[in-house]
């Protein structure tokens, strides 16, 4: 349990550090561009590298590689894994300069198409986003290739005991990205929305190689050596095998999502950049810590499917998933609490507007009910990986994406954008029900049954906080006001209230997991006060 808590603070710790910089970036994008039609193209147009990543690189190959590199090494020692690792980032670099090609040439064609769609009868302010959101879908698909090989590298790390320098891989994308939309933004007239709009699709490719070259380097040192080797080992055949089905799965995601996007789209100009922020938001405590303990938990479950031990990859799941709810239910519930709050502090800026805010707090709240199953399904899909079991991620994701499509056809018409977040909220609940009922019928020990007397004292220390806050919320409204420094000083104090009283409610309710945090901290607290005793001494 310790060795894995310090990984999991490890990979959080960076992670937060990710997701911070990442809503500076949206800060930054939304202050630069607004909620505007092209904020909300490039939303779009980014989108689609970025699910071709999940559909190649952290989904299907990920999912198929860790394995699959645990059964390598253990027949074939480290070298025959590193020299795996070639023959798939080569395999990887032909599947995606492909996919780059094509897909490339298919949106550079906008200008072709773009008029047929109005003849077809959709509006022309709708074709006039898709054709822009083509138009930098050709910028910024390049990256599909880095990010992807980065994934390989990331995924040959993990399963040595390295975390830290995949989990830094997003910190560089963000990096880069904000620090070319600021020199866009000076240089470049503020009239000039497409000159600035180039600067920061030229900092999402600058942040794609970085992603590629730090896990690469980081191999490096572990002996791993650069080559094209594009060869059909057994180890290659394995991982296509596995891939299969999961590329069927993340397939069906990569439609979903892209048909969210469309939908965002046929909405309003905003409504695509809404969703993404509220993403962003629920980013935050899904990617610090849910998947951070999917991360390091993974490898572990797959070494322990490999070596047939059951019960220990069962207590692993187990252990990992009570850690998972520990932090992702109250952060929902504190999430849809404070959702316009949180909103007006982050983003209402520049071009970002109290309208804009108006709109997007409920979608926030909204939201912000599917952290808990999210944060489930991250596991959950690597308790079937580690059994190399990829038919069933493929089912649910099919339920999910039906799920998904109908109820935003319903709900787009009379509730808008928010209407599409309740139809992303109800799919993920679909989803995580229907993976629930498959674990417990793969193996029973993996059922909800342990987990249930848990989730119900987290629930009720939640619901204290939730409470807390809100009381908080009012108090602060009423006694101080808003305005200036006192949004963003009311929000502090209401999220401290929420800390103190969640706190207090799991200890007095016994939730499990309490003592090995709070040990954790004492352990990390103990480690500086020597290296303080050890300068003063010196």
């Amino acid at each position: 349990m310790g060795q894995a808590l310090r990984n999991v603070g490890v990979v959080s710790g960076v992670t937060l550090l990710s997701r911070v910089l990442g809503l500076l970036r949206d800060m930054t994008i939304t202050a630069v561009f607004g909620a505007s039609a092209l904020a909300s193209a490039f939303v779009t147009a980014f989108t689609l590298p970025n699910l071709f990543r999940r559909l190649l690189g952290e989904g299907a190959l990920t999912a198929a590689l860790v394995p699959t590199l645990q059964e390598e090494t253990r027949k074939n020692g480290e070298a025959g894994a590193l020299r795996l690792v070639s023959e798939v980032a080569s395999w990887t670099l032909l599947a995606t300069g492909a996919i780059v090609l094509f897909a490339m040439l298919g949106l550079g064609a906008y200008a072709w198409w773009a008029p047929w769609l109005e003849t077809a009868g959709i509006a022309p302010d709708t074709v006039a986003r898709w054709a822009a959101g083509a138009r930098l879908g050709v910028i910024l698909f390049p990256y599909l290739v880095t990010v992807c090989l980065a994934a390989v590298f990331s995924a040959a790390l993990q399963t040595r005991g390295h975390f830290l320098e995949p989990a830094l891989n997003p910190v560089w994308l963000n990096l880069s990205m904000i620090g070319l939309l600021v020199a866009g933004a000076w240089r470049v007239a503020a009239g000039d929305a497409d000159g600035r709009m180039d600067w920061l699709c030229a900092g999402v490719l600058l942040g794609g190689a970085l992603q590629m070259l730090a896990p690469g380097f980081a191999l490096m040192r572990l002996g791993w050596r650069p080559g094209f080797a594009p060869v059909r080992s057994a180890g290659v055949r394995q991982i296509a095998l596995l891939m299969v089905p999961t590329l069927f799965s993340s397939a069906i995601y990569l439609v979903n999502t892209t048909l969210s996007r469309l939908f965002a789209l046929s909405v309003d100009d905003a409504a695509a950049t809404i969703l993404n922020l509220s993403t962003r938001l629920m980013e935050l405590p899904i990617g610090v810590f849910a998947i951070a303990v999917s991360t390091v938990f993974f490898p572990r479950i797959a070494r322990h499917a490999a070596d047939g031990r059951a019960d220990l990859l069962a207590a692993d799941y187990r252990e990992g998933m009570r850690l998972i709810l520990l932090i992702n239910v109250p952060a929902a519930f504190g999430l849809a609490v404070l959702a316009e709050p949180i909103s007006r502090v982050l983003f209402q800026r520049g071009a970002f507007t109290a309208a804009d805010t108006a709109v997007m707090a409920p979608v926030v709240g909204v939201g912000a009910l599917a952290l808990p199953c999210l944060a489930f399904v991250s596991l959950a899909l690597r308790a079937f990986y580690a059994h190399k079991d990829t038919r069933t991620p493929v089912r649910a994701a099919i339920w999910s994406f039906a799920a998904n499509v109908v109820a935003s056809l319903l709900l787009m018409g009379p509730l808008g954008v928010t209407g599409l977040a309740l139809a992303a909220t109800f799919a993920v609940m679909v989803q995580a029900g229907y993976l629930q009922m498959r674990l417990y019928r793969l193996a029973p020990a993996l059922g909800f049954g342990p987990l249930r007397g848990h989730l119900l004292k987290v629930l009720g220390a939640s619901v204290a906080m939730g409470a807390g806050v809100f009381l908080v919320r009012r108090g602060w409204l009423a006694w101080v006001g808003l305005g200036g420094w006192r949004e963003a000083a009311g929000l502090l104090v209401c999220v401290g209230a929420g800390l103190v009283v969640f706190a207090g409610a799991a200890w007095a309710l016994r939730v499990e997991g309490r003592d090995e945090l709070a040990a954790l901290v004492q352990r990390k607290l103990g480690l500086e006060r020597r290296d303080r005793d050890d300068a003063s001494g010196a």
